[in-house]
């Protein structure tokens, strides 16, 4: 008679606050590696800023407590990738994940011409989303309803490009590296270039570079984050950044012990400070709240932060 299986033992969730750089490995959605993140620091709250393609590789920020606070500026910041595309097949993912739908020779591409097609995607442009994307349409994501065999209208919308690289140059591939703002997607750039091509094209690979601030990241694997979680709490703990990392282009404005305390406590404060938007610090040097000096030099919080 066979032996029934133990339960696993029940998670012990606890309050755990700051940022994780995170080096997201191909073949997992960006929640799927939230979740594992989450799992090894044992935190109660947790999300990324921004998602990237199961395809996709490099970094993925993850806000976990009360960093979940500033994730929403997270997500909007800027961005860099870099991507091989292949040229001469069209998929209906506009990525290598997807389903072959045709293809078309390669014409022989000049590097003059590439590069003068390019300078057209950059600046304030006009993109499609692809189908297979987490944008929603009546309540469901459009990957979804691509999977049920559905084509929903999907409309353009404005992005940004700050610039475009041509790295390299093959007879049926190409390497770029993208700088963007939010909502841009390098599969609808790749595919709309195949197109002005005459060939078609897809993502062969994709690498997220840098978010804003975090232009030099030093990222973390989830083997790294194993064996820290291994090594002990204080190593795996060790790796989070605290929150006010995430806002460097925000004023700062140091508080006393006094000032902290009746500030959490919600009366208002007056301050010398110039108006404007402010990041306040308690006496430690760490982020309070995110508030706003009047003209009247009242602090009003915006945001406050929960100290542990």
């Amino acid at each position: 008679m066979s032996r029934a299986k133990a339960p696993r033992p029940r998670t012990a969730w606890r309050r755990v606050d700051g940022i994780l750089l995170l080096d997201k490995p191909p073949g997992i959605s960006s929640n799927q590696a939230l979740q594992r993140v989450r799992h090894l620091l044992r935190a109660e709250k947790g999300g990324h800023t921004g998602a990237l393609d199961p395809l996709a590789t490099g970094l993925l920020p993850l806000c976990f407590g009360e960093a979940t606070k500033i994730a929403g500026i997270l997500l909007g910041a800027r961005k860099a990738y870099r991507t091989s595309a292949r040229l001469g097949v069209v998929t209906d993912t506009d990525d290598a994940d997807g389903r072959p739908l045709h293809t078309a020779p390669v014409p022989a591409l000049e590097r003059s011409r590439v590069e003068a097609l390019l300078g057209d995607f950059i600046g304030h442009i006009r993109q499609r989303p692809p189908l297979y994307s987490a944008l929603k349409r009546a309540g469901q994501p459009l990957y979804a309803l691509a999977r049920r065999g559905e084509t929903p209208q999907i409309d353009e919308r404005e992005v940004e490009v700050q610039a475009i690289r041509l790295l390299t140059l093959d007879a049926d591939t190409l390497e770029l590296e993208i700088e963007c703002g939010s909502g841009f997607y390098v599969r609808s750039l790749v595919r709309d270039l195949g197109e002005r091509l005459g060939c078609g094209a897809h993502v062969q690979t994709l690498r997220r570079l840098w978010v804003e601030p975090f232009h030099a990241p030093t990222m973390l694997t989830l083997e790294t984050l194993q064996a820290l979680a291994e090594a002990g709490d204080e190593a795996l703990l060790g790796a989070l950044l605290p929150l006010e990392v995430g806002l460097p282009g925000w004023r700062r404005l140091s508080l006393d012990a006094a000032d902290s305390a009746r500030l959490r406590q919600g009366q208002r404060l007056r301050t010398q400070e110039a108006p404007g938007e402010v990041l306040a610090l308690d006496e430690t040097g760490a982020a309070l709240a995110l508030a706003e000096v009047g003209s009247d030099g009242l602090l009003v919080i915006r945001r406050l932060f929960n100290a542990a």
